[in-house]
């Protein structure tokens, strides 16, 4: 028998139905390209475009900008249904979830005219790009510069570690508009990746999510126009990204505890059928009391989980909470996975099952969207 997971209280028909869209195309799209993926370190770009036909791109963003119109709610059920399916390499979740919303809440009306259609379509893949080789978490102190030169910001600089930096067509970068004034000088501006000057280095070879290309991005001497500048004046980006850090944060926990679920179901079902001494793995009693202790966690945080969702779709969740349900469910789901990675033996050490592609995969929840100890940071400042 499987995970008994409680229907989430936000859930609707209307969401049941997309579920069962996103099921379809996970399984068809997704799943049996995962070992190209991991090889080439990459998802073919036509994915892009095919998820856009069947409408799973910009799911949250308003009809009137080519999107579906839908709430974060939309977002999550497919994000849950990539992570269940085992999949790591598309890079929707920066794509609808992260970069889509910043073009919404602060391009110029022209600039949501001319790209969030074309995010909705997959003609444009985007992504964002904070962190540089010699900074992780301390936003406020990049190197990348934008000057403005008349109608135009001219940039300087090199980021890393960015999801669909290959195949972006926009990335959002945070950049430095004044150098002297910390936080205050932060700003981000909108490239298009066709701009002469901008440039992509290295497709990272990481310990897991392999297929995801992770690039490095590089500006030199990029010319873009002003109105690229998200947000009505200079020195906001820092702003800006605390504003959209709780979402974020959220999509981190809603994979984090989907992925924990079909852990849980691997090796439910794996221990079932695999035999030692005689009788089924599961009939042990320390598989049992694993597998015990590893439901109640997920039962656990997906409770915690339903709940902050709730509060973002009532636009309530505030940086504490975001920053509490992803410390929560990335520490949970590490160990989740590793328990049940050890149920399996030596076959869970094998990159055939999916089971250990996870274990390497979840790895980085701890770290990106905000470490765990910066996330115990900023719960503390509220204490």
């Amino acid at each position: 028998m499987p995970l008994q997971i409680q229907k989430s209280s936000w859930s609707t028909t209307e969401l049941e139905d997309l579920r069962d869209l996103a099921r379809t195309f996970c399984q068809k799209e997704l799943v049996p390209n995962q070992e190209r993926w991991a090889a080439e370190k990459k998802v073919d770009r036509e994915l892009w475009t095919k998820a856009g036909d069947v409408g799973l791109l910009a799911l949250s963003i308003p009809e009137e900008y080519g999107g579906g119109g839908g709430t974060f709610a939309h977002e999550a059920v497919l994000y849950e249904e990539q992570a269940r399916s085992g999949d790591s390499a598309w890079g929707v979740t920066v794509h609808n979830g992260i970069v889509a919303h910043y073009i919404l809440e602060y391009a110029g009306e022209e600039q949501k005219k001319a790209w969030l259609p074309k995010f909705a379509s997959g003609e444009m893949v985007g992504a964002v790009a904070m962190t540089e080789p010699g900074t992780g978490s301390d936003l406020q102190n990049i190197k990348t510069r934008a000057v403005r030169d008349g109608d135009h910001y001219v940039i300087n600089g090199a980021k890393t570690f960015i999801t669909n930096g290959f195949h972006a067509d926009l990335v959002v970068v945070a950049v430095k508009t004044d150098p002297d004034a910390g936080a205050q000088g932060v700003s981000l501006i909108a490239v298009e990746t066709d701009t002469p000057g901008f440039s992509r280095g290295r497709v990272l070879d990481k310990i897991g999510l392999k297929g995801q290309d992770t690039a490095e991005l590089n500006f030199d001497d990029v010319r873009v126009p002003a109105a690229n500048l998200l947000g009505e004046q200079e020195g906001l980006g820092f702003i800006q990204l605390m504003q959209q850090l709780p979402q974020e944060r959220l999509i981190i926990a809603v994979t984090a505890v989907a992925g924990m679920e079909a852990a849980i179901d691997q090796t439910i079902a794996y221990t079932k059928d695999r035999q030692a001494f005689g009788r089924p793995i599961y009939n042990f009693q320390n598989t049992k009391f694993t597998l015990a202790e590893a439901a109640t966690e997920a039962a656990v945080s997906r409770a915690f989980l339903d709940q902050c969702i709730e509060r973002h779709l009532r636009k309530e969740l505030d940086v504490q909470g975001a920053a509490m349900a992803k410390l929560w469910t990335t520490e949970r789901v590490n160990k989740v996975v590793d328990d049940c990675l050890q149920l399996f033996g030596g076959y869970g050490y094998m990159t055939e099952y999916p089971i250990a592609r996870a274990w390497a995969d979840i790895r980085i929840s701890r770290i990106f969207g905000g470490t765990s100890e910066i996330m115990k940071e900023i719960i503390s400042r509220t204490l």
